[in-house]
């Protein structure tokens, strides 16, 4: 086996640069660091940008959003909210937060996303809500998830943590259900250091997520609700603003890296793009069938390429869970999905390095 001695090329590299440090140091010069103007900016530019105008709340993190959409929906005990398996655990775990029940269904093989067929045969009567992911920046198949929700009267929750900008059938994600959730968190297409924000379809709901964010709140002391400290700073949104003036170019740079990866890779097996969809690659995830954790120990330790492996447990196998229930797509793509750099750091040189590691370690049969 030979080491390489060339610099390594990361699953994923955060880009922070002067013009963000510049509007944090704005807000820590204006001594308005908790939650106020650049937060309320942000959520207006946000909405603008992604989603059609659609209101957004602005809160601490991605799994906050997805926990206080539930409860602004209404959704509790002895309700049941659909969800995949294959997805990290903040998606369950939002569910289980507010007191309902995941009920965990399987996933198409194509795009990773939940398969619409299994969702409609895992319907009950305690069925409120089905909740999408759309897994590593391709959307999933909304046109037969809406049409599932609208037969049985079901709310939809979409988290679209990986999705930042990604499109199906003409419309932007977080448009279709009741409500959706992004994360900013520092790997994400974009980024508030930390964050999420929430896309809410009517102003009544738009309020609720307003007051649970702030210890039940609208005016100080007059608490109208229990709510918590979800709030986010000032800070965090300085740095989404300008990160998000940057999103549209480094989408443009994500497809292009993905375009050269799929023209050069041959030997495994490499996203495909619904044509209805458009996708952010927030991921560019391959599959390994034969020791995809071997494969991504030799394309690292001998040719200095980093990757991911995103999700090598499914959720319905966690302790937090222990669901009884066969998930084979799942189960599939948790021993066989690989993601590959595709982030707009890389250079000409990193893409082609990437894809020669690939070609070579897969030729070797490892």
């Amino acid at each position: 086996m030979t080491i390489t001695t060339r610099p390594f090329v990361p699953a994923a590299k955060p880009i922070i640069g002067d013009d963000e440090r510049l509007a944090v140091d704005a807000v820590m010069r204006s001594g308005m660091l908790a939650q106020g103007p650049e937060v309320a900016a942000f959520e207006t530019e946000f909405s603008a940008e992604l989603l059609g105008g659609r209101p957004s709340v602005a809160v601490n993190s991605g799994t906050t959003a997805l926990h206080l959409a539930l409860i602004a929906l209404g959704i509790g005990p002895g309700d049941e909210v659909i969800v995949p398996s294959f997805t990290f655990a903040a998606t369950a775990n939002a569910v289980a937060l507010v007191g309902a029940t995941p009920v965990f269904v399987d996933i198409e093989p194509i795009h990773f996303n939940l398969d619409p067929a299994a969702v409609r045969a895992a319907v009950t009567e305690r069925t409120r809500a089905i909740m999408p992911v759309h897994l590593y920046g391709h959307a999933a198949d909304m046109t037969a998830l809406r049409a599932v929700a609208l037969d049985h009267g079901l709310l939809i929750v979409e988290d679209a943590a990986q999705a930042h900008g990604a499109v199906w059938a003409g419309h932007q994600v977080g448009t279709f259900g009741d409500a959706a959730a992004f994360s900013l968190y520092p790997t994400k297409n974009m980024t508030a250091g930390e964050g999420g924000m929430i896309a809410v379809a009517d102003p009544p709901r738009e309020r609720t997520l307003r007051l649970l964010r702030n210890q039940g709140m609208e005016r100080r002391y007059e608490n109208e609700l229990i709510g918590f400290n979800s709030r986010m700073t000032d800070l965090h949104a300085a740095i989404g603003r300008v990160q998000l003036t940057k999103l549209a170019g480094w989408t443009a740079t994500r497809r292009a890296n993905a375009a050269v990866l799929s023209a050069g890779i041959t030997s495994v097996v490499t996203p495909a793009t619904h044509e209805l969809a458009e996708h952010v690659f927030h991921q560019y995830t391959v599959r390994v069938s034969d020791d995809r954790d071997g494969f991504a120990a030799a394309l690292e330790n001998e040719h200095g390429i980093g990757t991911g492996v995103y999700y090598p447990t499914p959720v319905h196998r966690l302790p937090s869970f222990r669901a009884d229930v066969h998930l084979p797509e799942t189960e599939r793509a948790a021993s066989e999905a690989l993601s590959l750099p595709v982030h707009p750091s890389l250079t000409e040189g990193d893409l082609e390095r990437i894809v020669s590691a690939v070609e070579t370690v897969a030729k070797a049969g490892r």
